[in-house]
């Protein structure tokens, strides 16, 4: 073998072996893999090792040095991916938190990349969108009291198949309730937020209704508000909201209650706060609060709600309040109370007392109830006062004759908009409903609809009041409107 040839020979090795060394970056890859391309079709004489080629190389020899170019090719579109370079999308890919900014793609697509939709602040794309149909936030799950004493606590539920089967039985249930709860959720972050003394009252129930509907997806009777809003000031401890043509402000030393509800398909969400601008209030506040929350520690299968209510009462009356100089003990209201709750049934038969000496009536599986509480510096008592607002239709009525024309209309707008859930006059006013105070009088007289007049104890005191709904489900307890406001 001559000299010319081996060093043909070693040209073409180097040449191969320079194509195997891997690039320590993108750049140098593109170089490496380009470069042998250029010297052919410029007709560089000179190889990678700048000898020069008397001979080309075999058609076997150039195979080879393809299959190692295409696989550099695909070594480097690898790394590009690697790197977040056109990310493909898998089927069990994980959904961003962010929301997608794309301006080509928008919503669109976010939802092809699978990424989460952001809320948007005030509070404005529906819930059932915004979770894209669910699931949805689950509440907060608690074990059920050990109510015989004996150590069978939910651990039993939790770990009985039988009981699990049930619950994945009721999970579109489930799903509807947690929808109408994150509605209720994110609309009171907004309004805690938002609300400031100086406000007229109907402009802040406004403000939380018309936010409520477009987070719930109001759909006639499938989904909306449950019952107006409720914001009592001090004495009126409930059912108050404000008419139309009502001026009243929100003052700096007010303490108000926010109560209102969220429904999808009749499973109704019925959860309140009690908003205060001087802490002067504070310790009213915290008082009905923990007693909220020992009624909903002490609440469960088995359990009478007599027992429920002594525990309340003895948590609320523990605390007091310093105002003015003068010490008042802080007082369950009597008459006022928890309830169970059914489809587009806001009080369902059984009472939640917040006193000592209730019913004797035990907690069931699957129920729902309100577990509310109200506190007082007052008398502790409240009674019918003020112009009323409520009205809701009667659950276990009849067909009953009516004789007025304006009545039976009026009630057909009823049983098309609301049902049998709660309304109040500035829900007619909106439905374009005018001069219907005499028809409402007719339907109330006649048994149909049952007026709600505002409860208030006596003047110059100040009550509180703090709710949520749970669900007692086969397997815990769940309090489906709990939020990390409270």
């Amino acid at each position: 073998m001559g000299k010319t040839q081996e060093e043909d020979i070693d040209a073409i090795v180097a040449g191969i072996e320079g194509l195997e060394s891997k690039p320590t970056d993108k750049k140098a890859k593109k170089k490496a893999t380009t470069q042998p391309d250029r010297a052919q079709q410029n007709g560089d004489p000179l190889s990678n090792n700048g000898t020069a080629n008397a001979s080309d190389p075999t058609p076997a020899e150039n195979g080879e040095v393809k299959k190692k170019r295409k696989r550099n090719r695909n070594k480097n579109n690898k790394k590009d991916l690697e790197e977040g370079e056109d990310e493909p999308v898998t089927a069990n890919a994980t959904p961003s938190t962010e929301k997608k900014t794309d301006p080509k793609g928008g919503k669109k697509a976010a939802a092809k990349s699978g990424g989460k939709v952001t809320q948007t602040y005030p509070p404005t794309i529906p819930i059932f969108d915004l979770y894209r149909g669910g699931p949805f936030p689950v509440g907060q799950q608690m074990e059920y009291p050990d109510v015989w004493n004996d150590g069978r606590t939910a651990q039993d539920r939790f770990g009985t198949e039988e009981k699990r089967a049930i619950d994945r039985a009721q999970l579109d249930m489930y799903n509807e309730v947690r929808c109408a709860a994150e509605a209720h959720r994110q609309t009171r972050q907004h309004i805690q937020k938002w609300v400031k003394p100086g406000m007229k009252m109907i402009d802040i129930v406004q403000e939380l209704e018309d936010t409520a509907r477009k987070l719930i997806k109001e759909n006639g009777l499938e989904a909306g508000l449950a019952f107006p809003t409720g914001c009592s000031i001090n004495h009126c401890a409930a059912h108050y909201t404000p008419n139309a043509g009502d001026e009243t402000v929100l003052g700096q030393d007010d303490v108000v209650k926010m109560d209102f509800g969220t429904h999808i398909n009749g499973r109704i969400i019925d959860c309140a706060w009690t908003m205060n601008f001087n802490p002067k209030f504070d310790p009213l506040k915290e008082a009905v609060r923990d007693a909220t929350e020992m009624g909903i520690k002490t609440a469960g299968i088995d359990v009478r709600l007599c027992d429920v209510g002594a525990a309340i009462q003895e948590v609320m009356e523990s605390h007091e309040i310093e105002l003015d100089g003068k010490t008042y003990q802080i007082k369950s209201i009597r008459n006022l109370n928890g309830h169970s709750i059914s489809p587009y049934q806001i009080h369902a038969g059984k009472t939640v007392p917040i006193i000592k000496g209730g019913e004797a009536t035990v907690m069931e599986e699957n129920e729902f109830y309100a577990i509310e509480t109200f506190g007082s510096t007052g008398r502790g008592v409240v009674h019918d006062d003020m112009e009323t607002s409520h009205y809701m239709k009667n659950f276990d009525v009849g067909h009953v004759p009516l004789r007025l024309q304006r009545s039976k209309q009026l009630l057909n707008t009823i049983n098309k908009h609301f049902g049998t859930l709660a309304f109040c006059r500035r829900w007619l006013d909106r439905l374009g409903e005018t001069r219907y105070l005499m028809a409402l009088k007719d339907l109330g007289e006649k048994g149909i609809v049952e007026p709600y007049p505002p409860l208030c104890d006596v003047k110059g005191c100040y009550t509180a009041q703090f709710e949520h709904t749970i669900l007692l489900r086969p397997t815990c307890k769940e309090v489906i409107s709990r939020g990390d406001d409270y």
